[in-house]
């Protein structure tokens, strides 16, 4: 540690800690807004690693080759008890993707960028309209109250991710209930049975679909990667896996979120309205704003100096992505919603080659979703006090429990 930062700072900062409000970092993180770019921070079990601040340093830092994704590295820093617990039950191919660096990455990533490129994903536009379409006739058709989550913000992602994937949305309840245990189980042994419980899943649909071919993603990875041999069973299990967890849990929360936070500020969602052309420029403020998934991890394979400090090989890192999209030298204002702004460049999609592969679905999904919903509901507001409604803990994905809504 840098002596500046040491004579600084007495009493490092608890990582991961609980939002105040559902939309804003939590409180207690201001001491590290003020010593940015990078600070140190404790985990749950004390260990102290470097907490990263500052946008320019966190870009930077995020194409390092020298800081790695490898959740098998006995330095690689875990943010709970739960995760950690993990550790020893994680084989490679439960690692795809987020877990293993370049060269492997981009193998597995180059398998899957057609699937999630632009093109593939405005054709897929119209189809997400219906699906968009469909469940709003059905929660107006169940009259108001409504509890938004369920019928609407988790519904619609886990539907398109089904469709894109080529996995039954009639096993929805069972997915989305095993990447909660997963995502926010209470022990290791939760989220480890939960684990389990995908993978047989998966292993099982696969050999379904090896017999039967459908028209997904994964049909065509079988097809195409699997029979070839450039893909082995366990590596296309854990692949399906990540893509259905990720391609409904995150959009989902900022679904949710980006709701609650635009009732709480009407005129920046009368501004909406007036000016639909704003839904794109909104979509990624909101995602800067929000910041849903707080806290990339990564360990570091070699000394690095950078922000005035220099991380030592296997110093844990982890960066605060609500912080980092809310540095002032990167935006000005930045704890206000702007749909002036240009946010294109924030980072919570990632960036560096772990950049979130579904990013064009996301921002698709989500411009959908909200355009849609506050056209078709012009008198939408909650239908209980803000402060009563549940959010999530800060050891998870951010987002609402639930939403109780009336029109």
């Amino acid at each position: 540690m840098s002596e500046a930062i040491s004579e600084a700072v007495t009493e490092t900062v608890e990582f991961p800690q609980d939002r105040t409000c559902p939309y804003h970092p939590p409180t207690a993180y201001a001491p590290l807004r003020e010593q940015g770019p990078l600070a140190r921070i404790h985990l749950y079990d004390g260990r102290e690693v470097w907490v990263v601040t500052g946008h320019a340093e966190a870009r930077a830092l995020l194409t390092d080759q020298r800081l790695s994704s490898d959740r098998l590295n006995p330095d690689f820093p875990m943010p709970s008890a739960r995760f950690e617990g993990l550790r020893d039950e994680t084989r490679k191919s439960r690692a795809m993707l987020l877990g293993v660096d370049d060269p492997e990455h981009n193998v597995q990533r180059r398998m899957l960028i057609p699937s999630f490129g632009l093109k593939r994903i405005a054709a897929l536009r119209p189809r997400i309209q219906q699906i968009v379409d469909r469940l709003l006739d059905d929660m107006a058709a169940a009259g108001q109250p409504a509890e938004l989550v369920s019928a609407f913000a988790l519904p619609v992602p886990s539907m398109v991710i089904c469709e894109l994937l080529g996995v039954p949305y009639a096993d929805h309840e069972f997915f989305e209930d095993a990447s909660r245990r997963l995502l926010r189980g209470p022990t290791a042994d939760d989220s480890r049975k939960a684990l389990d419980d995908l993978e047989e899943y998966f292993r099982e649909l696969i050999i379904r679909k090896e017999a039967e071919p459908g028209d997904g993603l994964l049909d065509e990875l079988i097809a195409d990667r699997l029979r070839t041999g450039d893909l082995a069973h366990d590596e296309l299990v854990g692949m399906a896996m990540i893509l259905l967890v990720a391609g409904h849990e995150t959009t989902a929360n900022m679904i949710s979120l980006g709701v609650f936070t635009l009732l709480q500020q009407p005129e920046k969602l009368a501004a909406l309205r007036a000016d639909p052309s704003l839904m794109p420029t909104a979509v990624e403020e909101l995602l800067r704003y929000l910041s849903i998934a707080d806290g990339m991890l990564r360990v570091a394979t070699e000394d690095i100096e950078i922000g005035g400090v220099t991380i030592e090989k296997g110093d844990g890192v982890v960066f605060s992505t609500s912080l980092v999209n809310r540095d002032a030298t990167a935006y000005e204002s930045p704890d206000e919603l702007d749909w002036n702004r240009s946010a294109r460049h924030h980072v919570a999609f990632g960036f560096g080659i772990h950049q979130c592969l579904g990013q064009n679905l996301a921002r698709a999904e989500l411009e959908i979703a909200l355009h849609t919903l506050f056209t078709r509901f012009p008198g939408l507001r909650l239908a209980a006090p803000a402060e009563e409604i549940p959010f999530k803990p800060g050891d998870t994905l951010q987002g609402m429990v639930e939403l109780p809504v009336a029109w």
